[in-house]
């Protein structure tokens, strides 16, 4: 059976009786190691249990498919449920798993860490068929899975966070959700003891923020937005924190690249979303997501092309002609910046 998003977090603490095996599989390895990591506590809560816990490969059962029923029915030498954790799998354990479905006795929980099995997958159509198998999927955090996340984490912990921080925050995560949490439980961590109770921006910033790269990020967000004011105050943010031209400007070109290959997408498929998520570029938060959808309206393919003839000849520029190069640059940012703000007219 597969388990459907609104079923996860019951599932997570309680898996069905009738279940024996779940295949855990999607795009994002650190919740899928998550999620395997909390249903084999639902039965052992040591993972280290020698007694109860076995660890096995998914090569090690394509060689001996009859091992995993034969753990399944295994009894624990010191009593209690056993748990079989098989890691890595792929499409080598479907005869073990079939020969799980088939075992006659048994009660051990088998958890399988499937990684990104396609929609045509055995071992996946397996699990998602037999009532005695669950297929759980786990995809990358979208922007209210992370916003969840946060403010699960700070609620745990007794604190709230700032609207403003949440935002910001959410912008900064990636979609992994090992990723995600590693770099949650640093922010709540450095909140430990803090008598105010709340995660404000400046502790976001204390804590993620690299902010010579968030300045880098505002310039290029300025440039192609056409925000002048905007961009002159991140140019001189950018410089007084020590950051350097060539930077900017391939920061600038990684933009337009980016941009270029979703455009050339949705050229070809008509859909934005679908080119976005075919070019693996979904941007990561809304405030981040809007922004680039704002950006593909405005520079079409011609005009991409074009930004991009002007940014290598910048960064050349800056390399041979011996000129300031922070000047170049900022004629540069100017030069996109106005032609995004005529789009922008242009459009009204």
């Amino acid at each position: 059976m597969k388990i459907e998003p609104r079923q996860v977090d019951a599932f997570l603490k309680k898996p069905d009786a009738t279940v024996r095996g779940i295949v855990v599989y999607g795009n994002d390895d650190g919740l899928i190691a998550e999620r395997a990591v909390a249903l084999a506590r639902t039965v052992c809560e040591d993972l280290k249990d020698p007694f109860r816990v076995v660890d096995i490969g998914g090569d090690v059962l394509k060689a001996d498919p009859a091992r995993l029923a034969d753990e399944f029915g295994a009894i624990s030498l010191m009593g209690g449920r056993r748990v079989v954790r098989v890691r890595p799998a792929g499409e080598e354990v479907v005869a073990a798993v079939e020969n799980l479905v088939a075992a006659t006795a048994g009660d051990a929980l088998v958890v399988i860490e499937g990684g990104n099995l396609p929609p045509r997958s055995g071992l996946r159509t397996l699990a998602e068929n037999e009532p005695c198998l669950a297929a759980l999927p786990c995809y990358m955090d979208n922007e209210a899975a992370l916003q969840a996340l946060v403010e699960s984490a700070s609620r745990a912990r007794g604190l709230t966070v700032d609207p403003d921080a949440l935002d910001w925050i959410v912008e900064r995560l990636g979609g992994d959700r090992g990723q995600s949490r590693s770099e949650i439980d640093k922010l709540m961590l450095y909140k430990e003891g803090d008598s105010t109770r709340m995660v404000s921006l400046d502790d976001a910033f204390a804590v993620l923020g690299d902010t010579a790269a968030i300045g880098i990020d505002e310039v290029v967000a300025a440039t192609f937005d056409g925000e002048l004011a905007t961009l002159d105050r991140a140019l001189d943010r950018v410089f007084a924190e020590g950051g350097n031209a060539v930077q900017l400007v391939r920061a600038l070109q990684r933009h337009v690249d980016q941009l270029h290959v979703v455009a050339s997408h949705a050229a070809a498929s008509g859909n934005l979303e679908a080119a976005m998520f075919k070019a693996r570029a979904l941007p990561r938060g809304g405030p981040v997501r809007v922004r680039f959808g704002r950006h593909l309206q405005a520079w079409p393919l011609p005009r991409l092309g074009a930004a991009l003839s002007v940014i290598l000849d910048a960064e050349m520029d800056c390399k041979r002609t011996g000129l300031p190069d922070k000047a170049i640059v900022r004629r540069l940012c100017l030069r996109l910046a106005l032609a995004a703000q005529g789009a922008r007219q242009r459009r009204r």
